[in-house]
């Protein structure tokens, strides 16, 4: 009765859900892995912005650490706007603009780089956007600490040849490097300071921390559950051919006794 199992047309229905099988296992533990991950990362997040502030020397030197991202941070020195940049290709609110980044010189040979918030974009691409002047003199400004940018990190590829005082990515390293004092690890992004200035770009809004990866659950689950209907599915299939197969068999017998009446 189950030798129809070994024909052709069964042994590739066999062969696609062995194959599919170990398929939907690894997505599912991939998106597993993936629900871990930003959970982790969620929670870090959340428990560094909720973190008292700390003075931003305690936590950087020449580099910033994955996991003081976005712990609040403080800094008092003098903006140096001689040697202020505008980052091009920074959305926000639905609204092409740049980021206003402004060296904080905090002592003798030192400063850290200040986000100081957003600019709308200038009539053309290469324009430069109006930038609100920081307050002069000594300022001490609070912000959330942010890692130095790579094109992975940012999701923008660099390219030479923009206006001068433009720049793709906040890549400290890299912009140090033009600076006649050393700047800190990574960057301070700003959301608040004292003295405030009578006008300011828009401060960045806070990171969405999200559900904490709970989409990827439960997508995890829902492969899970296709290798449930793909042998549920397969057994059926079986059956139903088997009870096919027996009332095939049946109804010559049938047939017989009725002609023999």
């Amino acid at each position: 009765m189950y030798r129809f199992l070994l024909t052709p047309r069964w042994i590739s229905l066999h062969i696609v859900v062995l194959l599919v099988i170990p398929a939907f296992v690894f997505l599912g533990r991939w998106q597993f892995g993936r629900f871990e991950e930003r959970s982790a990362n969620s929670t870090q997040v959340t428990a560094n912005l909720a973190a008292g502030p700390v003075p931003v020397e305690s936590l950087v030197g020449k580099g910033a650490r994955e996991a003081d991202r976005f712990r609040t941070v403080t800094a008092s020195g003098s903006y140096d706007t001689g040697h202020a940049l505008v980052v091009r290709r920074r959305p926000q609110e639905g609204q092409l603009g740049f980021y206003v980044l402004t060296p904080l010189v905090t002592g003798p040979g030192q400063a850290v780089l200040v986000n100081r918030g957003w600019v709308k974009a200038g009539a053309s691409a290469d324009a430069p956007p109006e930038v609100p002047p920081p307050p002069t003199g000594q300022v001490t400004v609070t912000g959330r600490l942010r890692l130095s940018e790579t094109e992975a990190t940012a999701g923008v590829k660099e390219r030479a040849g923009l206006p001068p005082g433009q720049v793709l990515l906040i890549d400290t390293g890299k912009i140090g490097k033009a600076l006649p004092y050393q700047l800190m690890g990574g960057y301070v992004e700003l959301t608040k300071q004292q003295p405030t200035a009578a006008a300011a770009p828009a401060p960045v809004p806070a990171p969405d921390v999200g559900a904490g990866g709970g989409l990827n659950l439960a997508y995890g689950v829902q492969w899970w559950l296709f290798i449930g209907v793909a042998i549920g599915g397969w057994i059926l299939l079986i059956r139903r051919e088997v009870a096919d197969r027996k009332a095939a068999e049946k109804a010559p017998a049938r047939e017989v006794g009725a002609s023999s009446n």
